[in-house]
C-alpha cells in the first residue's frame, strides 16, 4: 500500500479549455495501470474543446450542473450523482452551465502505446454550439 503524494491544483491549459477550469490529479497510473483521474473545476459557462478519448472517458458530476454533448447529439444537463459514459473514439465536450459552477471526477485510461494519444483534442465549441438547447439526463 502507498500514500500517494497531493499535487498541486493547476490551470487547465487554454488550448484544450474555454474560461477557467482548474484540475486536481488525483491519480496518474505507473505501469501496468493505465488508469487516469482528475477532478476538474469549472467556472460559469467554462467547458472542454471537442475531444476524444481513445478507450473512453466517465465523468461523475460532483456539485453544479454540467452541460455535456456527443458530436451530432444533443446538449445533456446533469447535476451531481449523475455519471456519464463516452465511448472510445466518441468525439463530445462538457463544461459548466451558464449560471453556476461544476465539478466533476473524470475517469479514462492511458493507452499504454506511445503512438497513441490518449486523447484527442479538436475544435473549440463555439458559442452557438453551447447555447443550443438541452435535455436532462434524467
Amino acid at each position: 500500500m502507498e500514500v500517494l503524494d497531493r499535487r498541486p491544483s493547476a490551470k487547465a491549459p487554454a488550448e484544450w479549455f474555454t474560461g477557467d477550469v482548474w484540475w486536481d490529479v488525483y491519480y496518474a497510473g505507473e505501469e501496468p495501470s493505465r488508469a487516469r483521474l482528475n477532478l476538474v473545476r469549472f467556472a460559469p459557462c467554462a467547458r472542454t474543446d471537442w475531444h476524444s478519448h481513445a478507450l473512453g472517458q466517465t465523468l461523475h458530476i460532483v456539485s453544479g450542473v454540467a452541460l455535456v454533448q456527443a458530436r451530432g447529439g444533443g446538449i445533456i444537463e446533469a447535476r451531481p450523482g449523475d455519471t456519464i459514459y463516452t465511448p472510445p473514439g466518441e468525439e463530445h465536450w462538457h463544461g459548466a452551465a451558464p449560471d453556476a459552477f461544476m465539478e466533476h471526477l473524470a475517469l479514462w485510461e492511458g493507452t499504454g502505446d506511445p503512438d497513441v494519444p490518449e486523447t484527442v483534442w479538436g475544435d473549440k465549441v463555439t458559442d452557438e454550439e453551447y447555447n443550443a438547447p438541452r435535455t436532462p439526463a434524467r
